[in-house]
């Protein structure tokens, strides 16, 4: 499986041929560089790291860890990926978006918006109880939770009010619009996971081979 780690740009859309519009996440994959290779387990895989370099996101033990490999660039912190035997060669290899040449459809993984603490009609679709008749102040209530005396207790998974977001979610099947080599650029049909320069495992479709 190909993987690769890519920052989300942003949205925008475009119009095929029949001058449909398509929404399009626009993603920027830097080259890849493997750090270190790993045994974890029994399982093989590979540290990397990426190309573009922010300062201010590079502590003095990841700049240590870099420099002793000889790689001087670096950004925001390291990755761990399945090693892939005929891809993954060499401490130092660059991989870059030509990988993605061959494929026509990715899965995309990222961390959800974080919402923060958020009620059950936000969070999980609750309607709203009556806003006249003489209900007063419990217009986005949850109601009644409770149980009779038998169990006497709320069960597990119960849902309530809670923290909603910044979650790990992937979405699967997402069709490759173009790739733009030069730029470092993937244009993908749909939305996926984050904010606005948040970093996302761009991976081969399990499904579609």
């Amino acid at each position: 499986m190909i993987t690769l780690i890519g920052i989300k740009i942003g949205m925008t859309r475009i119009f095929n041929k029949k001058n449909v519009s398509l929404p399009i996440t626009i993603i920027k994959i830097y080259n890849n560089i493997i750090v270190l290779k790993q045994n974890i387990h029994n399982k093989k895989k590979i540290l990397i790291t990426l190309e573009k370099h922010y300062k201010k996101h590079i502590n003095k033990s990841v700049k240590c860890f870099l420099n002793k490999r000889n790689i001087k660039l670096g950004i925001g912190g390291m990755w761990s990926l399945p090693y892939v035997k005929n891809i993954h060669k060499h401490i130092g290899q660059k991989l870059n978006i030509s990988l993605l040449n061959n494929l026509k459809k990715v899965d995309i993984t990222g961390y959800s918006k974080g919402k923060g603490y958020a009620g059950t009609i936000k969070r999980w679709n609750f309607k709203s109880q009556d806003k006249s008749h003489g209900n007063s102040l419990s217009h986005r209530a949850p109601g009644s939770i409770g149980q009779n005396q038998s169990p006497g207790r709320v069960f597990k998974g119960k849902k309530m009010s809670g923290h909603m977001g910044n979650k790990k979610r992937t979405v699967q099947n997402l069709n490759i619009i173009n790739i733009y080599s030069k730029k470092k650029l993937l244009l993908i049909k749909g939305s996926v996971p984050g904010f606005i320069n948040s970093f996302l495992y761009v991976k081969s479709s399990i499904k579609c081979k």
